[in-house]
């Protein structure tokens, strides 16, 4: 009889832990994606040039929040648009930063030695993560206020009028 408790006792017990595991697990492998309308997670990482960047740190300007990799041929074919765009839209109030997911230094370097981006890029390996992204190019239009105005989950010609026209009526 007692053995017959215990043995009740410990299926129990396993059936709660293992509904406990599933539980954790579930909730660990739930991505968060950032949608539209909601507030850009807030980042701190170091730019190539040495200074500290956060999301809010942009107070008063555009942010255009570019995910990318030197493996990732739209990516590439990308950069010179966004480039030119940062250039054109810096003195309108507009940030461009370009953040690397790349893990190899040497491909990073080598790309920003080739393609000398006209925009803020730093290389970080988590903070892609916390938007939801895990495919690349993908761009967040983050207003003034940390708000995502619009995210492009694909490369585009940043010289385009369309693009350039929606950018115009933000600021």
């Amino acid at each position: 009889m007692t053995s017959s408790k215990t043995q009740r006792g410990l299926t129990i017990s396993i059936m709660v832990l293992t509904m406990l595991l599933v539980y954790i697990i579930a909730h660990r492998l739930q991505e968060r994606v950032v949608t539209v309308g909601e507030a850009a997670p807030d980042f701190s990482i170091t730019s190539d040039n040495g200074r500290i960047i956060s999301a809010s740190s942009f107070g008063g300007k555009l942010l255009v929040l570019n995910f990318w990799a030197t493996w990732c041929p739209p990516c590439v074919a990308e950069t010179p648009s966004l480039s030119r765009f940062a250039a054109e839209y810096a003195r309108k109030g507009v940030v461009v930063l370009g953040v690397s997911v790349d893990k190899d230094a040497k491909a990073y370097n080598a790309f920003l030695q080739r393609f000398r981006p006209a925009f803020l890029t730093a290389r970080d390996t988590q903070i892609h993560a916390e938007y939801g992204t895990f495919m690349y190019p993908e761009t967040y239009i983050i207003d003034t206020q940390g708000k995502v105005l619009k995210k492009i989950a694909e490369p585009i010609d940043w010289t385009n009028p369309e693009i350039t026209r929606y950018i115009d009526s933000l600021l």
